[in-house]
């Protein structure tokens, strides 16, 4: 009878915390999207902004958004992932690891504007990128490691032992191991966990503000040596920075609303990938 009540409570208690979260949720998404439904249209994905951004469209953030979050997978992902298996296939237990894996974890809890005043020290100054996509690109992917390194390394966790040694018990090597059994297994947590870390990313303001974002571009650059507009500071200036905002504080509300889905289609993405290979396995 205590077990069973106790169940009860444990589920009103979920569930009524499940149901406050989604409709506080729904509330928010509800205010944005109603007063920014009449400013979203595909000429204003589609076009330049006009008139100091009073008018127009949001191209130009949009590419640069998605620009900035593909230099970001590509410098983040194969060292998080190379870092994970290195950490949980290779690496033996030692205080070594220890450090490395407490340093991960100290990493990933460092507020995102310490990224942004490294990046600017690093590859702006030192290295001499300059403030450009690029510079903002690799700054984010230095604040996406600790995550990815985490994720992939609990996704390689769930594999059995008993998989590896059967294995190897065939004659394989350690790396064919990894290669064709491992790595296979373990990629829609990866993949799960690399999508959620980029839709983070593409949010992000802080680090970026340092890096090379800018506040008005009147094209769609094609260099990644130069500064980009982005959805995050977009938004944040015609939030807070425009000379005119309660005029364009309809834009400010649809470009909150395409950031959303940009991030919604991220997730989305995520759960199918992982949707589509558990019901493969």
């Amino acid at each position: 009878m205590i077990k069973k009540l106790k169940y009860i409570v444990d589920w009103i208690l979920l569930t009524g915390s499940t149901v406050i979260v989604c409709v506080i949720l729904g509330i928010i998404l509800g205010d944005i999207f109603s007063k920014g439904a009449s400013a979203i249209s595909w000429d204003f994905i589609t076009g330049l902004p006009t008139d100091g951004m009073t008018k127009g469209g949001i191209l130009p953030a949009v590419a640069g958004t998605l620009v900035l979050t593909l230099i970001t997978t590509l410098f983040s992902v194969p060292f998080g992932v190379a870092c994970a298996i290195y950490l949980n296939e290779y690496a033996k237990p030692s205080v070594f690891t220890n450090i490395i894996r407490a340093s991960i974890r100290n990493l990933a809890g460092i507020p995102s504007i310490i990224y942004g005043l490294f990046g600017l020290a690093l590859f702006v100054q030192s290295l001499r990128l300059g403030t450009s996509v690029l510079s903002a690109g690799l700054t984010l992917g230095l604040l996406s490691l600790p995550y990815i390194i985490t994720t992939t390394e609990e996704a390689l966790k769930r594999i059995p032992n008993s998989m590896r040694e059967a294995t190897l018990a065939l004659g394989a090597t350690q790396f064919e191991t990894i290669k064709d059994v491992v790595l296979p297994k373990a990629l829609p947590g990866i993949l799960t966990g690399v999508i959620l870390t980029m839709s983070r990313a593409a949010g992000e303001t802080a680090p970026i503000l340092f890096t090379g974002v800018a506040f008005y571009i009147n094209d769609v650059g094609t260099s990644v040596n130069q500064e980009f507009m982005a959805l995050p500071y977009h938004l944040y200036m015609l939030s807070t920075q425009h000379q005119a905002i309660e005029q364009v504080r309809p834009l400010a509300y649809a470009t909150a609303g395409v950031l959303i889905l940009l991030v919604f289609l991220l997730n989305i993405i995520a759960f199918y990938i992982r949707y589509k290979y558990r019901t493969k396995d």
